[in-house]
């Protein structure tokens, strides 16, 4: 069977995904599990051992979609995360049985909708892809192996970047900045502090790392951390090189983005920064990874609780290093 899955949006997004292609391949070895991404994932689902084939949807020709879905031969769909332009082009294609969540005016074109009111957040985001294989399989097990991805060579990347950047201790890291679904931060200022705190300690090396696009962002850490044993990455090196580098971190630190699913969903423990209300929480984006390996904490707005959280989280990474 063909079975198509579509999650077309950013990297956590497309990572909460991961899961429900899983266990769709897991349920029958003989599915011939297509992956619809976004052009910045292709190459993550393409090391995903439990993903056959990849179509890139890249915003351009929809007759050019189409034609790439008809070509892949699709027995049935499921949409983790709909919208017209991917509904209108799996119809078009024919796609016999098409599944998505029953929202917006494109699941008209599904022949399978079903309801669940993700905005109400009664599980994670991850929790309601997997439940959408149901209206596929309704006996299909939602189990899944953590970590979910693992590189063979993950640790000859790492010792190569080690011995480059002449570390000899573990590494524990941050991820200052942040994009995608995540709605609130610590300052520049406030990130200096627990940063300043790991290096006082002294026991692992000190990593910051940055975005192909945070140049700008990068440069500045420089500058505030000039004083201290650190090093600085400006992710040049595409995503599973990322992925396969983090995967031998001590500790990954950072707000709720991509980089912190691409940590988990290695294996890495975290520590993650979400924002203090519901949409955004850890209760809806937490990762795919072993939930004893997340540790989650609730930015809120008010100045005295944050400055009594930074207090608390100061207090979390001494005792986790």
């Amino acid at each position: 069977m063909n079975i198509l899955v579509v999650r077309t949006d950013k990297l956590g997004d497309f990572i909460t995904a991961l899961p429900a292609f899983y266990v769709l391949k897991q349920h029958n070895p003989q599915n011939k599990i297509i992956a619809c991404v976004a052009p910045l994932n292709r190459a993550l689902a393409q090391s995903c051992d439990f993903i056959d084939e990849v179509i890139v949807d890249d915003g351009g020709s929809f007759w050019g979609l189409v034609a790439k879905l008809k070509e892949a031969k699709v027995d049935a769909s499921v949409t983790l995360f709909s919208n017209t332009r991917v509904a209108i082009a799996q119809f078009l294609a024919r796609i016999p049985k098409r599944i998505a969540p029953a929202t917006k005016i494109a699941q008209i074109f599904y022949t399978s909708r079903v309801v669940q009111r993700r905005s109400e957040v009664k599980m994670a985001e991850f929790e309601y892809n997997l439940e959408l294989t149901k209206a596929l399989f309704s006996d299909i097990s939602l189990e899944y192996k953590k970590p979910l991805l693992e590189f063979g060579d993950a640790k000859e990347i790492y010792d190569d970047f080690c011995k480059t950047n002449a570390i000899t201790k573990e590494i524990v890291a941050f991820h200052v900045g942040f994009g995608g679904s995540s709605d609130a931060n610590w300052s520049l200022d406030e990130y200096e502090i627990l940063i300043r705190e790991v290096a006082k300690a002294g026991k692992y090396q000190l990593l910051l790392t940055f975005g192909p696009d945070e140049k700008a962002l990068y440069e500045e850490m420089r500058k505030r951390l000039f004083d201290i044993d650190a090093v600085f990455y400006l992710s040049l090196d595409g995503v599973v090189y990322f992925a396969k580098l983090v995967s031998n971190f001590r500790l990954f630190i950072s707000t709720s983005t991509g980089t912190y699913h691409i940590a988990s969903l290695v294996g890495t423990p975290t520590m993650t920064f979400f924002a203090d209300n519901l949409f955004a929480s850890a209760k809806r984006w937490k990762s795919v990874g072993d939930e004893k390996l997340q540790k989650h904490f609730s930015l809120p707005s008010n100045k005295e609780k944050k400055e009594a959280l930074l207090e608390e989280v100061k207090r979390a990474l001494a005792f986790s290093i």
